[in-house]
């Protein structure tokens, strides 16, 4: 095991480059949101078709993410990272140069493999450079620039969309990839490898990514009969996966971080709820706002706003509280705020008020930061420095994997509904309906995950990280 001295290493200058990576990526493209009208127009593709810009991104982000945090325990937690914006940044351009809807999701494809890259190794890497004291405030402050970006989304988004065309947000996600590359080869000496004594695990890899894959996008495909059997494949795949990871020596994901440590599994679950329960919230009213209420793009920015203001505001917060108390009550509080939220869109209609609107967001806003950073808290400090890239890559494969449930969730709703239809003003008032399902769907989740929350046990603070032999 080898890592960096204190004195390698600005930890500060660190935490900022990915504070600045964190910011960046998830703004630009949960911009693309506000873009999708627009981007239909363009290449006339439907509503479900157009989902497929967000779910192919957050498809290859779901599969490749445990792979590449292992990788990087092994090979360099810098070098995952900094390969990670360099396929982002070149992946970014080819969406911006997107010449047919197909093209433009095989793009997004690999820009979620780069962003798979980067996130497994940044949160462990950061982690990695702090006293274990400070991790809760590191965790938060991470978090708050992922919501700080989602935050400037909608009003950039619509801004950029309207006046530069949505190839712009892609041509900015490239440049901005491309100077945290010149930024961490110029300022970042420093190497992080915990595991490099391992050897990688092949066999699993080559059963985990198939079978991921054919899950995610059997999901998303329901509730045809070809899309059923990519679910049974996966599901399949995904158990045999298990049984390989228990026997092999150097499992690409260390399964007994699932059956033997209650607080990494009911964290990791927490996660993936969360986030299937919330992330579509933005895709279906960025829909809503621009075909019921008849909002541009930078007007429906100004109301999606309220979530991710308050997210990373409230972010910040609670992951400097999660390191003086229990960070369990705190994640399970927050969860138990978004139901509220939930239920409040979940009887959205066409003459809802703006004023309901942001009401409800501002509920989800509040109860998602305060969960998120707790939650992460406890995952990574339940495990030993070695895994800390897996566990950073398991929490982000959790949700991603949840992102695209969530996705998956609406889609099957508006399809259900509406069909492989644009949305006009004859059917709108099938998606209402949609949207209505979805977020009463959503609320049932986020309720049985507050349960799970509560179940998870307790992290003792004089027990931060648990050894390998706790495991």
């Amino acid at each position: 095991m080898t890592q960096p001295s204190s004195g390698k290493v600005n930890a500060s200058l660190l935490l900022s480059i990915t504070m600045l990576s964190s910011f960046f990526n998830p703004m630009l493209g949960a911009a693309v949101n506000i873009a999708l009208p627009y981007i239909g127009n363009e290449f006339s593709v439907g509503a479900v078709q157009l989902s497929w810009i967000t779910m192919g991104f957050l498809l290859s982000s779901a599969v490749f993410l445990v792979p590449f945090g292992k990788v990087g325990d092994m090979w360099g937690r810098k070098k995952m990272f900094l390969l990670g914006n360099v396929f982002l940044g070149f992946a970014s351009l080819m969406c911006a140069l997107s010449v047919s809807a197909d093209f433009l999701v095989t793009a997004r494809f690999l820009q979620g493999i780069g962003s798979a890259m980067m996130v497994a190794a940044s949160m462990a890497m950061v982690i990695s450079a702090f006293p274990v004291e400070q991790r809760g405030k590191v965790i938060g402050l991470n978090v708050a620039a992922v919501y700080v970006g989602l935050s400037a989304s909608p009003i950039l988004g619509g801004v950029l969309t309207q006046h530069l065309g949505w190839r712009s947000l892609f041509f900015i996600s490239a440049v901005v990839s491309f100077v945290v590359v010149l930024l961490v080869i110029w300022k970042i000496r420093a190497e992080w490898v915990e595991a490099k004594e391992d050897k990688f695990d092949w066999k699993g890899t080559l059963i985990y990514i198939p079978s991921m894959t054919s899950l995610m996008y059997g999901f998303s495909n329901l509730p045809t009969t070809a899309a059923f059997l990519f679910v049974i494949f996966g599901i399949s795949g995904l158990l045999l996966f298990v049984f390989v990871e228990l026997i092999v020596p150097f499992p690409v994901l260390n399964m007994q971080l699932f059956f033997k440590n209650k607080v990494f599994a009911a964290s990791n679950f927490s996660a993936f709820i969360n986030y299937a329960a919330t992330f579509a919230v933005s895709f279906i009213l960025s829909l809503y706002l621009q075909y019921a209420k008849g909002l541009t793009p930078s007007e429906a920015g100004l109301i999606l706003i309220t979530q991710p203001l308050l997210m990373a505001s409230v972010a910040v917060i609670a992951g400097r509280l999660s390191d003086k108390n229990n960070p369990q009550v705190l994640a399970s509080l927050g969860m138990s705020i978004s139901v509220v939220g939930l239920l409040m869109l979940a009887f959205i209609a066409v003459d809802s008020s703006q004023a309901y609107i942001v009401s409800a967001l501002a509920m989800l806003g509040i109860g998602f930061g305060i969960f998120s950073s707790p939650n992460t808290t406890m995952i990574m400090s339940s495990v030993e420095r070695r895994y800390l890239g897996v566990a950073s890559a398991t929490v982000s494969t959790m949700r991603s994997t949840g992102m695209m449930f969530s996705m998956a969730i609406a889609t099957l709703s508006v399809f259900l509904f509406v069909g492989n239809e644009i949305i006009t003003e004859k059917n709108l008032p099938s998606f209402i309906k949609s949207a209505q399902t979805v977020f009463f769907i959503f609320s049932v989740l986020c309720v049985f995950g507050v349960f799970l929350s509560l179940m998870r046990g307790k992290r003792k603070k004089e027990n931060i990280v648990i050894n390998n032999s706790n495991l």
